[in-house]
């Protein structure tokens, strides 16, 4: 699954392909704003990530692009 956080004060959007469920990524921005204070979530390499809730513009969460690397054979007629 892919999580994608814009933060404040921050051009670039922080990505991440995590093996948590949709479901426990909202759990968990909704405890980072609900007085935790700082959004933490793994990704499938096991990195840890750390977000001041302050500084969370955005959360979009929504299944991985299933990007297709390779070639394809064309014949010519």
């Amino acid at each position: 699954m892919e999580v994608k956080i814009g933060i404040s004060d921050s051009p670039r959007e922080l990505v991440i392909n995590s093996a948590q469920t949709p479901d426990e990524v909202e759990a968990l921005v909704s405890g980072a704003f609900g007085g935790e204070g700082v959004l933490i979530l793994l990704d499938e390499k096991g990195r840890k990530f750390l977000v001041p809730a302050a500084k969370l513009a955005y959360v979009e969460i929504g299944p991985s692009d299933s990007r297709r690397v390779g070639f394809s054979t064309v014949t010519a007629s």
